[in-house]
């Protein structure tokens, strides 16, 4: 008995491709807005608010980060206007981000704990409400939690390229790399909307695009995509990690070593 004979695909959903292309654009169109509003003040809109000036690192690292989420923008219209050759043609923008994105986000991450980084100086400004929240989590501390937000970007990033003749892998590795940066935004988003600076609140409100992708998974697909549930429960499961792992005297002994 043949291969072919043995592995029939599944009947097609006819709301599969549409709904498909216009969901991912409305992940990145949704994780722009993000990143928007939790960075308008602080970044966007710096000029007009009479926010002081900081150092070059933060501005390609902001510079980079935003480039990233108009390309995804841009990509996932593509995808959705059905023009994928230009699509793939235009991938390598998105890729040669990459590593940029990983150098500056790591550079800033430990800036910050130096106290060298612009939420340092907000909070000092008294312009967060989040303050006793950053108090219980010292600098050194704190340091972990973008350092592996670059790590997970770059897992699901680079995975996302590798797979990238598999579009239905591809996209959704490209959806997590990018959820996987929402905690900054989403927790600065917070504060400047609600007053709110609970970490376990903006770390939670990741857990909506997850949830968004799952369901999306089930009513398309009848099942939940490996992709998504594997790698909705690598972030998720993450964020307590993070914390346990950021007390612990090697966690410290590192961070000291590279805020020398």
């Amino acid at each position: 008995m043949s291969t072919a004979a043995i592995e029939q695909p599944l009947p097609p959903n006819p709301r599969k491709p549409r709904a498909g292309r216009s969901f991912f654009m409305g992940i990145a169109i949704a994780a722009s807005v993000v990143v928007f509003v939790g960075f308008g003040r602080s970044y966007y809109l710096k000029s007009f608010l009479a926010i002081p000036p900081f150092s070059l690192l933060f501005h390609l690292h902001g510079a980079l980060f935003t480039a990233w989420m108009l390309v995804l923008v841009f990509q996932a219209y593509l995808v959705a206007s059905r023009r994928t050759a230009l699509h793939r043609r235009t991938g390598w923008i998105g890729a040669l981000l990459i590593v940029p994105m990983l150098v500056t986000g790591c550079m800033a991450a430990v800036a910050a704990a130096r106290g060298q980084g612009p939420i340092t100086s907000a909070i000092m400004r008294g312009e967060l409400h989040w303050t006793a929240a950053a108090l219980e989590f010292p600098p050194l501390q704190a340091m972990i939690v973008p350092l592996a937000t670059m790590v997970l970007f770059g897992g699901f990033a680079g995975a996302g390229l590798a797979f990238r003749r598999r579009p239905e892998m591809h996209r959704r590795f490209m959806a997590l790399a990018t959820i996987a940066i929402l905690p900054p935004a989403i927790g600065r988003g917070l504060n400047a909307l609600f007053g709110i600076g609970k970490p376990a609140l903006f770390f939670g409100a990741v857990g909506i695009f997850i949830f968004a992708m799952a369901l999306y998974d089930r009513r398309t697909r009848g099942r939940v995509h490996p992709v998504t549930l594997w790698g909705g429960l690598v972030i998720m499961l993450s964020f307590p990690g993070r914390m346990a792992f950021a007390k612990t005297d090697l966690w410290l002994s590192v961070a000291e070593w590279l805020v020398r």
